[in-house]
């Protein structure tokens, strides 16, 4: 009986224990919020937005600069767009914070901080990614309340403050950065949306990538197989045209704050593309961007075909190869003049 009762004791003392330490480490957690709002570190720099049709190798890009030290690179699309996301947001001063923090927030981090992130729907890999949206409008209206008289680039300071600030588990946080790095497909086709980008950041930079459209379709088509958008041939590549033509007006209107470089460069040479681009943004070169990674850690490709191992994807430069003869005529109708217009603006090496 004595034995009985010694353990029993013993049981509770234990559970007691054990209950003390959870209490605790509820505690410990509301400290470390508190530690993580008050030290979260201001990102200012400039943005270096990367932007074209879908399926033309901005995943790709945007994947290739995470984990450089000199950037903060945003770790999926920027979707601060509004009313849509290929939308340069318009911020009215007048309304509050939290209707600045309401437009530009991105939904995507509630699915990734509880699903964890992948680079495609095919990916089988999912890499963690802790973020505290609750921690992120904290830090944006303390960076706001900090500000004596708010600009219209304060609130997107602010917005970039508290992304970074409240993504936890961020291993690029530390350094002094001179770009964040970031994709948002169509924006760079919208008129208004690159003049209102240039006027949030006139030491921004536009990096656009120009992937043949005999590659370009059949990935299009292939990736967009539900929604059907890209089915009509024709319509596609109207689209795809549109897109080319921004991109030579770009070009000439913002010059050198412009970059376009080739799809089939940057598979084919992606030492020479990223030194260049290395030096577009005055970044010193690193080996980290050879290599497509997210949070630092090497991934797949987002690709409408079969997925392959960790790296550049070269299969990509010979989707034409699943076109008919018909499909190239049709292509080289409707875009060859254009395209080769284009090819002469892009990045040589």
């Amino acid at each position: 009986m004595k034995t009985l009762k010694y353990y029993t004791k013993k049981k509770r003392k234990k559970r007691k224990a054990r209950n003390k330490a959870w209490r605790e480490s509820i505690s410990h957690l509301k400290d470390l919020y508190r530690i993580y709002l008050d030290n979260s570190i201001p990102v200012t720099a400039p943005l270096a937005l990367i932007s074209q049709i879908q399926r033309s190798g901005g995943s790709l890009l945007s994947q290739l600069f995470d984990g450089h030290p000199e950037i903060h690179a945003h770790p999926d699309e920027l979707k601060i767009g509004h009313p849509k996301k290929y939308n340069w947001p318009d911020i009215d001063l007048n309304d509050s914070p939290k209707k600045w923090f309401e437009i530009l927030f991105e939904e995507s981090v509630l699915k990734h901080s509880t699903r964890g992130y992948k680079t495609g729907q095919k990916s089988e890999k999912t890499f963690p990614f802790i973020f505290l949206p609750s921690l992120q409008i904290k830090v944006f209206l303390k960076y706001i309340a900090a500000v004596e008289s708010i600009t219209q680039r304060d609130v997107f300071d602010a917005y970039m403050t508290s992304y970074f600030g409240a993504w936890l588990n961020n291993q690029n946080i530390y350094g002094e950065k001179k770009f964040i790095t970031a994709f948002t497909p169509r924006l760079a086709m919208m008129e208004e949306s690159v003049e209102s980008f240039f006027e949030i950041y006139p030491d921004g930079r536009l990096i656009s990538v120009i992937r043949d459209p005999k590659n370009w379709f059949p990935s299009a088509l292939r990736h967009d197989d539900k929604k059907r958008k890209y089915e009509d041939i024709v319509k596609a590549l109207t689209q795809w045209k549109e897109n080319a033509q921004a991109m030579l007006k770009n070009r000439e209107r913002y010059k050198h704050r412009v970059c376009i470089i080739r799809f089939e460069n940057l598979i084919s040479d992606t030492n020479s593309v990223m030194r260049y681009l290395a030096d577009f943004l005055a970044i010193e070169f690193d080996d980290i961007l050879l290599m497509p990674t997210f949070n630092k850690f090497p991934i797949v490709a987002n690709t409408s075909f079969k997925t392959e191992k960790p790296g550049i994807m070269i299969s990509t430069l010979s989707r034409f190869k699943t076109l008919t003869q018909e499909e190239l005529n049709i292509i080289d109708k409707i875009t060859k003049d254009t395209y080769q217009g284009v090819l002469e603006y892009t990045a040589k090496f």
